[in-house]
Parts: C-alpha cells; structure tokens; sequence
C-alpha cells in the first residue's frame, strides 16, 4: 500500500490522481490532501478518501471547510506551514506535487528535504530553481518522478537505456488553439478564444500556456534538470495530433517515441505505480483512422514565450525564477482582459531585460527574484513601466 499526500488535489491533476486512487484502493491510499480555494471539491474528496490532514490557503477557507465536514475526524490546517506539513509526514510514502505555479516550490522542497518520493506536475518548481531542488532529492537519496504527459514519455523511453547514449530530447507540442491564426489576429485573441485547446482539457493557466508555447518552454528547462540535459540538446516539435508525447534520440540515431491517447490518466499512473504499470483498459490511439502523424517547426515569431523560455535558460541563475514568474503574472492579466495576448510575451520579455541579476543564487535570492518580476508585471500592467 502507497500512502500519499496530493498537493493541488482538486486541480485537473489532483482530480485525476484521486480517480487513479478509487480505482486502485488494494494499492494506495491518501493521508494528506492540499488545495488552495475549492473548498466544495476538497471536502467531497475528504469524504471519498478520509486522508489524516487537510490543508486549504487561509484561515477562512479552513472554517469554511470544517462547516462542511463536522463529523470528519480529518484535522484540517491551512496557510504555508499546512503545506509544509502535508508534504513531509512520517507515514507518506509519495508526495504528489500539482500545485499550480510558483506555490509548489516550498512544498516539494519540504517533501524532498523530508525524503519522499516526490511525482512531479508542477514543472515550475524545476523552472525556478532546478539546481537546488535536484541537489536535495540527491542529497536525501529519493527520487522525482515526472508526471507531465512529455516527461513521462521521455522516462518511459529511457527505461532499460544507456543514459550515456543519449544524445538528445524532442519534445511534442500540439501547437494550441492558435497554431494556424495569422499574427495580426492574435491581438485580438480573447480568453475564450486561448481556453478553447483543441486536444486536451486542463486548468486555466497551463491552457493560456500552451496557447503562447510557454508551456513548452517551461518544459524544456524541466527537462533540462530531470535529465540531465544540456538545454541546447532539447528540442520542440509540433505535432498537432498529440499521439507522440516526447522523443528520445540516442548517438546510434536511433528514436525511441512514446505514444498514447491524450489523456493524463497514463502519466499519472505510470508516476504513482513506478516500475509498475496499472491495467487501465484505455483506449490506444487509431492509427489508421489518423492516416497521418504530421510535425512542424515552432513558430517563435508568433509565439515568443517559446525563444524567451530558451533565453532564460541559458542565462541560468534566477532568470528562469524571473520567466515564471513574469508569466504567471501576465497569464493572470490576459485572464483578467487587462492584458493582450500578444502583451504576455511582451511582458515576461521586458522583466528578462530588465532583471538586475543577483551574484549568488539561493532560496531567498530565487524569492526575490520571483517577487520583483511580479511587481514588474503588475507595474507594467498599470502602466507605469
């Protein structure tokens, strides 16, 4: 038996873990659960799974809470040290992390520093600080596992391999809703419009993401720290079916590809059963229906986000905090419609430029950086900058 913690539970990752759960009850159960506002899902998800704590982000969701629920015997904490406690508890075996952005980083932290194993959907905690985070899971010998539907498949595909053959990483991206709009049209690109992914069903901010390729430039420096890759051997390729996940290429030039429906159920299975494989009975992709797996070049004079992401990359330190941090703050304005969709790029652009870099790089310089990018933003979305 698995115990687990699932920090963002009622996210479209969350949600989909406790489905995992419900069908597999012989192999895991949930100790602790993590949300941030939806306390309605939360207490629903308390029910089904009776984990020992509960953690929301204010004391006011926790009274909320606790009024849905006044017979649970699950204790109910909330704010930065609920998390912090959630993630490290003796008797959690795997700490899930699909927290959304920039909140995930202290949580995995302390799961990592507490020695769980740790199933990673919150590509951000990599962005920002990559090199400390994979420095305590080596320093406490526990492993993090990828739950992202690319890296899963660039996992599945070194299974067994000679990582010393590895001469490269591709990964898929289905393009988004815009991949075919001319870019005169897309300042006129409404929410709406960026919500509407044509393959797969996500939470607000990593659909806006994908629309602007930022969501594939977050994931190349992922990446870049789970495997460690030189960030110039990993590539982007579109591929609008989203059949083919990711790629690994070997110096033999041969291509290992994983495939599957687009669907996280397989990623996250494959992350909470490691080395096992879960009998989940989905549907495999028809091939011959598809007649035609196509792939195409990213498009960065559209979608910049994609060059900026590779930018921030190779400058290291706390420029990819800055990326980040820059575009949550930015995807949170287009979703408010006081930001344009091509004002995203502009605006993660302008806190790269601007970025006093620091001379050193721990914890606290990578806060710093994260919090002067989002003043950045909200300055420049006030018109100040």
């Amino acid at each position: 038996m698995k115990r687990l913690a699932v920090l963002g539970s009622t996210g479209s990752i969350g949600t989909s873990v406790s489905r995992v759960v419900a069908r597999f009850p012989d192999r895991f159960a949930v100790t602790a659960l993590a949300a941030r506002g939806n306390v309605e899902l939360l207490a629903r998800q308390i029910g089904l799974h009776a984990p020992r704590i509960a953690v929301v982000a204010d004391e006011a969701r926790a009274k909320r809470l606790a009024a849905l629920l006044p017979d649970s015997k699950t204790e109910i904490l909330h704010g930065p040290e609920g998390y912090a406690q959630a993630a490290s508890l003796p008797d959690v075996d795997m700490v899930v992390s699909a927290m959304v952005g920039a909140a995930g980083l202290l949580p995995t932290l302390a799961a990592l520093s507490a020695k769980k194993t740790v199933a990673l959907a919150n590509k951000e905690t990599l962005v920002m600080a990559g090199a400390l985070v994979t420095e305590t899971a080596r320093k406490n010998g526990v492993s993090i596992l990828p739950v992202d539907s690319e890296h899963s498949a660039i996992f599945q595909c070194l299974q067994g391999q000679d990582r010393s053959a590895l001469a490269r990483l591709v990964l898929t991206a289905s393009g988004g809703p815009f991949r075919i709009l001319e870019k005169e049209a897309l300042a006129n690109a409404t929410p709406g419009d960026a919500l509407r992914h044509p393959n797969w069903t996500m939470g607000k901010k990593i659909t806006i993401d994908s629309a602007t390729l930022m969501n594939k430039g977050l994931e190349v420096i992922e990446a870049r720290w789970l495997f460690d890759v030189p960030v110039d051997n990993i590539g982007v390729v579109v591929h609008p079916e989203s059949v083919i996940h990711s790629m690994a290429v070997f110096h033999d030039g041969a291509v290992l590809a994983q495939m599957g429906v687009p669907d996280m159920l397989v990623p996250i299975a494959f992350a909470l059963s490691w080395p096992d494989r879960l009998p989940l009975a989905q549907l495999v992709p028809d091939l011959a229906s598809m007649g035609k797996l196509t792939f195409e070049e990213p498009d960065t004079e559209r979608f910049p986000c994609l060059k900026l992401a590779y930018q921030a990359a190779r400058e290291g330190g706390a420029y990819p905090a800055v990326l980040n941090a820059a575009n949550e703050e930015a995807v949170g304005a287009f979703l408010d419609r006081s930001l344009s969709f091509p004002g995203i790029a502009e605006a993660v652009e302008d806190a790269l430029s601007a970025f006093p870099a620091p001379g050193k790089l721990e914890l606290e310089d990578i806060l710093a950086a994260d919090a002067w990018a989002r003043a950045r933003v909200a300055r420049r979305v006030d018109g100040e900058v």
